[in-house]
């Protein structure tokens, strides 16, 4: 169906492909597996033509294509699904699917057949979306079936999904399996770009396996397991669980008292919670996404406005709701948010620039407190002990920082937050749309700080992430505590039951 045939490209100094050799046989699911900067996205975005390849040929149905635009890919049958999604949420799902390929005629939208021939593929495909509903109001599962709905409106052959899975709870994720079986069933090629071994071992039918731009391993997935796909990724063994000895546990550093999280219009997004995180442990949160994380974490780390906020946050003792952020930053209070775009980075700064954010007024990097004047040199040794330290790659600390691939921005922001020494860690989603190398090395470092001394507040989607790394877990259902387990012995069904009913 698609074969990639010694395909190389460049970004400047950095060779993303390196006479790439990819074969995708039709009506089969193919994974391409990798760390974080490894080239398969850019690979599959060459066969789309949202790159151009330096050197190389692409070959559809085995003849040579000469692929320039997204427009020729789709001409040929090929949709892609891109892991931040393409949609304009104020429009309808018909609206969407339809855009850049409207029916009718110059001087009318005929959105009434579109509607229809939507409804028919919706059915045909079980992709169960209402076509007269506004984007905005889809959670991020419908909003994914809108993108494969616009794929296969253009009549796709071949769908190339890039971290389809990435924000999807594991509930959606069975049922989205379900929708790319349905399609192989009837003659479909799908490739899926990922990082999750357990996914990649559930759905696909081939793995390639792509490091430093090179294709380093083709197998069928009935002939591999998770450790040898993660030794041909990293090049090395690695460990595919968290280990962690017991932890000491001392006072509370963190305690929430009746806190309820409102929204600007009044609605609670948190509602009378109360719980404690102590020195020296990991307390994880569990939850459907949704569910109240993303205002609770933001409350704590003084993102919302006070007026927002009923109840009681204690650090030391005392109630800090009326402090800002960087006076609980001054506290030993840090954060490592769930949206790294929108909250951790700056991302037309440089990773040296980023890397002084939260203490780029405080010697040594001020040159006196408060002071506008930055030493520069103080700035380098910090990136420089940041982006080795946390193995951030590139290691050249004036690239912007969107010049980075997901994993490594998200190493630098944990890198920043380490490097302060902070009492208590707020941290969302550690490793959403990380490499499994990167996993492990996250792991370890939230595991080495816990054992420091440190309070962790960990809210992660990934259910065996959360209660791998947690000491206690809590689960969060409509906003409400719904009850504490130990993660050692409770079974993810019963979390789940606790994450979807509440009890």
């Amino acid at each position: 169906m698609l074969e990639l045939r010694q395909i190389t490209k460049r970004f400047g100094d950095v060779l993303a492909n390196d006479h790439v050799n990819i074969v995708v046989k039709p009506g089969t699911i193919h994974a391409i597996v990798g760390e974080n900067g490894a080239g398969k996205s850019t690979a599959m975005r060459i066969a789309y033509g949202f790159y151009t390849p330096d050197a190389g040929q692409i070959l559809i149905d085995s003849q040579v294509r000469d692929i320039k635009s997204p427009h020729d890919a789709i001409a040929l049958g090929i949709g892609m699904v891109h892991q931040h999604f393409m949609l304009v949420e104020t429009m309808t799902v018909a609206e969407n699917i339809v855009l850049g390929a409207e029916p009718g005629n110059p001087f009318e939208l005929d959105l009434k057949s579109a509607a229809a021939q939507i409804r028919q593929l919706s059915e045909e495909f079980k992709l169960a979306v209402n076509p007269n509903e506004p984007v905005e109001h889809l959670s991020v599962g419908q909003q994914q079936r809108v993108e494969l709905l616009k794929a296969l409106y253009r009549h796709a052959r071949l769908l190339i999904l890039d971290e389809p899975t990435a924000v999807l709870t594991p509930l959606e994720v069975a049922e989205f399996f379900g929708i790319l079986r349905r399609m192989r069933e009837q003659g479909k090629t799908v490739i899926i770009i990922t990082h999750k071994l357990s996914e990649v071992l559930a759905i696909s039918d081939e793995v390639t396996v792509m490091r430093d731009g090179k294709v380093v391993g083709r197998v069928q997935t009935k002939d591999t397991n998770a450790a040898e796909l993660a030794r041909m990724m990293v090049g090395r063994e690695v460990l595919l669980r968290v280990e962690k000895p017991e932890p000491h546990v001392g006072g509370p550093a963190l305690e929430v008292r009746n806190l309820s999280v409102l929204t600007a219009a009044g609605a609670k997004r948190v509602d009378d919670v109360s719980f404690q995180v102590r020195s020296g442990e990991i307390v994880g949160i569990a939850g459907v996404e949704g569910n109240g994380q993303t205002e609770l974490m933001e409350a704590l780390a003084g993102l919302v406005e006070p007026a927002q906020i009923l109840g009681e946050i204690l650090s030391d003792g005392r109630n800090i709701i009326y402090l800002g952020a960087r006076v609980r930053r001054e506290l030993g209070i840090a954060h490592i948010p769930e949206d790294r775009h929108r909250r951790g980075l700056l991302l037309d700064f440089s990773l040296a620039e980023n890397s002084i954010l939260g203490v780029h007024y405080r010697p040594p990097i001020a040159a006196f407190a408060g002071n506008v004047f930055l030493d520069e040199n103080a700035i380098q040794r910090r990136a420089t002990e940041i982006i080795e330290g946390f193995d951030v790659r590139p290691r050249n600390a004036a690239l912007p920082a969107r010049a980075l691939s997901g994993g490594n921005q998200q190493k630098l922001i944990i890198g920043r937050e380490y490097h302060v020494n902070p009492k208590v860690l707020l941290v969302s989603q550690p490793t959403r749309g990380v490499d499994i190398g990167a996993i492990e090395f996250i792991h370890r470092q939230l595991v080495s700080l816990r054992d420091q001394g440190c309070a962790i507040l960990l809210v992660s989607a990934e259910l065996e992430e959360v209660t791998s790394l947690s000491d206690r877990l809590l689960i969060i259902h409509e906003g409400r505590i719904a009850g504490e387990v130990d993660p050692k012995v409770a079974t993810l069904e019963e979390i789940g039951l606790l994450m979807t009913r509440g009890h």
